[in-house]
């Protein structure tokens, strides 16, 4: 690949949130570590008309934090065009959240499928408030074995940060998760944490922000995997 590696940053850019302070970092680190020009360019939710168009240009898709997006359904239909054209994908925290909203509507055929916090009177709310809050918490994490997290990481257990009060609600869990995509991800007590789906050449989701290692400096593995997955490497 002569060109640079074009990354469609979807979500809505605040330079106060420590995640989008951190992205661009963590798409640096991944260059240097690949030698390979990353453009990381982001795209704002209300400026999505048609994703499939909007996204024709790009390599990859990094569904990013700090949801709710501006435009609920451009977010999800820019996650559905990396799904159906094997695009490779990251959804962190928000992102996440959005990329199994996206697979429980459009896959697994649960059209009432929401989010607790855009809706909280959703009949189907596959993503709920969490027990306790992970506001700026750092927490253990198991990774399954054989996933691309675990390979990522290089790792069985990991420990990550988080900034959410929303994710997967334990009672749909079977719903969601009985198909490729699967849990790969888990917190000490057992709640999902991260997911991957199968038969795809990369599509991960954490509710945690790994990209938030690069303001210390450090190149985030799930994000060099990102773009290692976009060059075939």
């Amino acid at each position: 690949m002569s060109n640079p590696v074009r990354i469609a940053l979807v979500g809505d850019y605040n330079p106060s949130v420590a995640a989008h302070q951190a992205i661009p970092l963590a798409l640096e680190l991944a260059a240097l570590h690949h030698r390979k020009s990353v453009d990381g360019l982001w795209v704002h939710t209300s400026q999505i008309e048609n994703a499939e168009t909007t996204l024709s240009s790009f390599d990859g898709v990094w569904c990013v934090p700090a949801s709710p997006y501006a435009n609920t359904q451009a977010a999800l239909d820019a996650i559905r065009v990396a799904r159906e054209r094997a695009m490779p994908f990251l959804g962190t925290c928000g992102g996440f959240q959005h990329a199994l909203l996206e697979y429980a509507r459009n896959v697994r055929g649960l059209l009432d499928a929401d989010h607790a916090e855009m809706n909280p009177q959703a009949p189907l709310p596959i993503i709920s408030p969490l027990t306790c809050s992970l506001v700026e918490k750092e927490m253990e994490i198991v990774l399954a074995e054989g996933s691309l997290l675990r390979r990522s990481y290089g790792a069985a257990r990991i420990v990550e940060g988080y900034r959410c009060s929303y994710g997967p609600n334990p009672k749909y869990e079977q719903q969601l998760f009985a198909g490729p995509l699967r849990v790969t991800a888990r917190d000490t007590d057992g709640e999902v944490r991260g997911a991957e789906l199968s038969g795809h050449p990369f599509f991960v989701g954490t509710l945690f922000q790994p990209e938030r290692k690069s303001l210390t400096g450090q190149l985030p593995p799930l994000v060099r995997d990102f773009v290692g997955a976009i060059l075939g490497a």
